[in-house]
């Protein structure tokens, strides 16, 4: 489970669904007579709990659960973040009607109640609930990660002097993703010196040369913009992890213009689209 991959708009409906909860305990009616004593919040009204605050609350927590779990679960085919909206799109319509008409089929005798506190408060919670799943599942800016991203820790400096810029760490100039670097890359630091080519006994071949000029690949952490699948390195069309915007990950390997990539529990895979990754 990882909170570094909720959104702005899940930051939006966790608020709203704890105005709802609170609104819950609120009175339902708003009158003034002898039958307004005992004025009844949500909690006595099964339909009402049910049909507002309860369904509210449980869809805004099915769309947190379908950001913060490494792979969205599904019900018959449907994900759990898509039933919270219309959950949570429920709710508000629910609470609307009982704006209109806060005593229902209740027997209120000879007074005609109002809304109270509970149902106005518990209505405009429902409303921002539903408008943040919304606006989280289709505009851009609500996307974006609630928390910012951590960095990955540069290794220690020896005693006494200067951190190494290593490839791969944030705070290292790193060249864009598929351009070539000129030197052989480093990872983590300094590599130590490799030696030279043993030489050749007399009379014998001499060893061939290094294959092809072209830079070796080094690892180096990355972190995607939005929400992309990961597949297994057997071609597999089913992913087998989504990465989650927020996050580092450690590519491994370059497959032409994809990257086989490590998450945190140790899996591998190939994330096919490379577009606007951040360079650690």
């Amino acid at each position: 489970m990882n909170i570094r991959s909720l959104t702005r708009g899940d930051g939006v409906v966790i608020g709203a669904a704890v105005v709802l909860f609170i609104a819950s305990f609120l009175d339902t009616f708003d009158c003034t007579g002898s039958g307004c004593d005992d004025v009844p919040t949500a909690w006595d009204n099964g339909s009402l709990l049910l049909g507002v605050y309860l369904a509210g609350i449980i869809g805004a927590l099915l769309i947190v659960l379908s950001h913060v779990l490494p792979r969205a679960p599904r019900v018959l085919g449907i994900e759990l973040g898509h039933i919270g909206v219309v959950a949570t799109i429920f709710a508000a319509w629910t609470g609307l009607g009982m704006i209109f008409d806060p005593a229902g089929s209740l027997d209120v005798g000879e007074f005609s109640p109002d809304a109270g506190t509970g149902l106005i408060l518990g209505f405009i919670a429902a409303l921002v609930l539903a408008a943040g799943a919304v606006c989280g599942a289709v505009v851009p800016a609500f996307k974006a990660p609630l928390l910012g991203a951590p960095r990955p820790a540069a290794p220690a400096a020896p005693y006494g002097g200067q951190p190494q810029g290593g490839y791969g760490y944030p705070g290292a100039q790193q060249p864009p993703f598929g351009a070539q670097q000129s030197g052989p890359p480093s990872f983590g630091g300094p590599q130590p010196a490799q030696p030279g080519p043993a030489a050749a006994p007399q009379g014998g071949p001499a060893p061939a040369p290094a294959a092809g000029g072209a830079p070796e690949f080094a690892p180096f952490w990355f972190a995607v913009p939005v929400a992309r699948p990961l597949y297994g390195e057997d071609g597999s069309p089913t992913p087998i992890a989504e990465l989650a915007p927020g996050t580092w990950y450690l590519a491994v390997e370059q497959r032409g213009q994809s990257l086989v990539a490590q998450t945190q529990d140790g899996r591998r895979g190939v994330l096919q689209d490379t577009s606007g990754i951040q360079r650690g």
